[in-house]
C-alpha cells in the first residue's frame, strides 16, 4: 500500500516571505524532504537550518524534454512513495505552473495532499506594477502557443529557464508584434534578488546567459494598430462601418445589393491564380473575406445569425465530413473517402433528395454547370468510361450542329451548340478541367493579345477601324510568340 505524497510550496521570495507553518514544519522534519530545484532561495536557506533536500536538477541535465523529466519526477516520487511518506517541495504554489504537481494528481495510486505556498504572481504583479483586473494571461514558455494569445491583456510567460526557450517565444511573438516592441524580463520576483529588465522583442533571448528557473517574460498589451492581422480586430471594423454613426454604404448594404460583389470577388481572385500572383492572391482572399464579413454583420443586425455562427457551421460540417481524420479510421482508399464525403453531405441537409443530380446551384453560368450536372451523373456511372467515347459523341453533335446551321431555323442551332457545348463540359471533367475556368483564361489571353494589336497600331498612328485583317493578324501572331 502507497503511502501519502504531501506537496508543499516554497513561496515566491526569500525565507522571511515563506508562511510561518510551513516553515515550522519544514524545519522539524526528521526526514528528507524531496524538491524539484534547489535553485530558489528558501531551499538555500533552510539547508543552513539543517533541512536536508534531494533535487531533481540532474534529470534537466540528462533530459532534453521537459515532458520527460517532469515524468521521471512523477515516477520516482510514486516509488519512493511505497515505502515512507513523502515531502515534495517545489517553487511557488503548488497549483500554479507545477506540472509535476499537475501529473501527480492525475495518477491514482498514491494520495496527493497539498500544502499551500505563496504565488509568485503576486511579487510579479507588483514588480511590474500592472493590476490584473484589466485583463492577464499567464503562459507556459515550455509549451508556448501563440494562438491563444490575447493581446490586449497583460501576458507573462513563467518558466523562461534558458536561452533556447527565450529563443523560442521571441520567435512565436515576433509573428504578432515588431521587433522593437518593448518586454520585460522579471528575474526572482519578490525576492532580494528581483530585477526587472526592460528589452525590446528581437533582443530577448540574448539576454539568458545561464539556464535559471526564476524567470518570467512580460508582455504588455498590444495598441489595435498593431493587431490589424488579427481576426478580432477585423471583427471590430466591419461592425464599425456597420454602426449608427459609421459608414452609410456599408450601412446601406444587404445581402441582395452584396450579390454582384462576391462573384466578381471570385473572379478577380481566380485570375490573380492564374497569373500566379502572390500579393495579388492576398489582396483577393481579403476582399472575399471582406464579403463573408459583410454578409455575417448584416445577420448580425438583423439578429439572423453572426460570424460566429458562420465559423461553427463550417466547422462542424468540416468535422462532419472527415471521420477518417477526426474520428473513424475506417475509410482507406480515396474513392471511400469520397463515397462518405457524399453519404454525409446528404445527410447534413436534413431531407431526401429525390434526384442524384439535386444541389447543383440554379445561377450557376451554364457551362459550369453543365460541368457540375456531368459530374454528378458519372457518380452513378452514367456516363463515358474513356475519351474515345466522349469525342465520337462531340463528332455527332457537331455534324448535327452543322446540319442545323445548314437546314433549321435559329432556335434548332441554338439547341444543337447547347449539345455541343453540353459534350465539351463533359470532355472537360473527363480531364479533370474546369471548363469555366479554361473559358475565362481563353478570354484573358483574347483581351492581352487584342490590346497588343490596338497598342502597336496606335504607335504606328493607325486607326484600327480601316487596318486590313490581314496586319491584325500579323500583330496577333507577334503577341502570341512573345508569350
Amino acid at each position: 500500500m502507497y503511502q501519502t505524497i504531501e506537496i508543499i510550496g516554497l513561496g515566491a521570495g526569500d525565507l522571511d516571505q515563506l508562511p510561518l507553518g510551513i516553515y515550522r514544519k519544514l524545519t522539524r522534519l526528521e526526514q528528507t524532504v524531496f524538491v524539484r530545484t534547489k535553485e530558489h532561495p528558501v531551499v538555500k536557506e533552510l539547508q543552513k537550518e539543517g533541512v536536508e533536500f534531494v533535487s531533481f536538477d540532474n534529470l534537466y541535465e540528462t533530459s532534453s524534454q521537459f515532458g520527460d523529466v517532469y515524468e521521471a519526477i512523477v515516477n520516482e516520487l510514486v516509488e519512493a512513495a511505497r515505502i515512507n511518506p513523502v515531502i515534495y517541495a517545489v517553487p511557488g504554489h503548488p497549483m500554479l505552473a507545477e506540472q509535476t504537481v499537475k501529473h501527480l494528481l492525475e495518477q491514482d495510486k498514491v494520495p496527493v495532499e497539498i500544502t499551500g505556498g505563496q504565488s509568485y504572481l503576486d511579487a510579479l504583479f507588483t514588480a511590474l506594477q500592472i493590476d490584473p483586473i484589466d485583463g492577464f494571461q499567464f503562459a507556459d514558455g515550455t509549451a508556448f502557443d501563440r494562438s491563444k494569445l490575447h493581446y490586449r491583456q497583460h501576458i507573462i510567460i513563467g518558466q523562461v529557464y534558458d536561452r533556447m526557450t527565450a529563443s523560442n517565444v521571441k520567435l512565436e511573438l515576433l509573428e504578432d508584434l515588431p521587433p522593437d516592441y518593448s518586454v520585460s524580463i522579471v528575474e526572482a520576483a519578490g525576492s532580494q534578488q528581483q530585477n526587472v529588465t526592460q528589452v525590446q522583442l528581437d533582443q530577448l533571448d540574448r539576454m539568458f546567459e545561464s539556464v535559471h528557473n526564476l524567470v518570467s517574460v512580460y508582455v504588455p498589451p498590444a495598441p489595435d494598430d498593431l493587431l490589424l492581422h488579427t481576426f478580432r480586430r477585423l471583427h471590430e471594423v466591419i461592425a464599425a462601418l456597420r454602426a449608427p454613426d459609421g459608414c452609410p454604404w456599408d450601412r446601406a448594404q444587404t445581402h441582395e445589393t452584396l450579390r454582384q460583389y462576391a462573384i466578381e470577388e471570385v473572379y478577380e481572385l481566380v485570375e490573380a491564380i492564374d497569373e500566379q500572383d502572390d500579393d495579388g492572391i492576398v489582396e483577393e482572399l481579403g476582399d472575399l473575406l471582406l464579403q463573408v464579413m459583410l454578409h455575417s454583420q448584416i445577420g448580425a443586425d438583423d439578429g439572423y445569425f453572426t460570424i460566429d455562427d458562420v465559423i461553427h457551421s463550417i466547422t462542424r460540417k468540416m468535422i462532419h465530413r472527415h471521420p477518417h481524420i477526426f474520428a473513424d479510421q475506417s475509410a482507406e482508399t480515396v474513392d471511400d473517402v469520397y463515397r462518405t464525403w457524399d453519404a454525409l453531405k446528404q445527410e447534413e441537409k436534413g431531407e431526401e433528395r429525390t434526384s442524384v443530380l439535386d444541389g447543383v446551384p440554379a445561377g450557376l453560368p451554364g457551362l459550369a454547370k453543365a460541368f457540375k450536372l456531368q459530374h454528378k451523373a458519372a457518380k452513378v456511372r452514367f456516363g463515358w468510361d474513356n475519351a474515345e467515347d466522349v469525342f465520337a459523341k462531340f463528332q455527332e453533335e457537331w455534324k448535327e450542329f452543322q446540319g442545323a446551321i445548314a437546314n433549321q431555323p435559329s432556335e434548332a442551332v441554338e439547341a444543337e451548340l447547347g449539345d455541343v457545348l453540353f459534350v465539351l463540359a463533359n470532355l472537360a471533367r473527363y480531364y479533370k478541367v474546369n471548363p469555366e475556368i479554361a473559358l475565362n483564361r481563353t478570354n484573358e489571353k483574347f483581351v492581352r493579345r487584342f490590346t497588343y494589336i490596338e497598342k502597336q497600331l496606335k504607335d504606328l498612328g493607325k486607326d484600327i477601324q480601316t487596318t486590313s485583317l490581314e496586319e491584325m493578324d500579323y500583330y496577333w501572331k507577334e503577341a502570341k510568340r512573345s508569350e
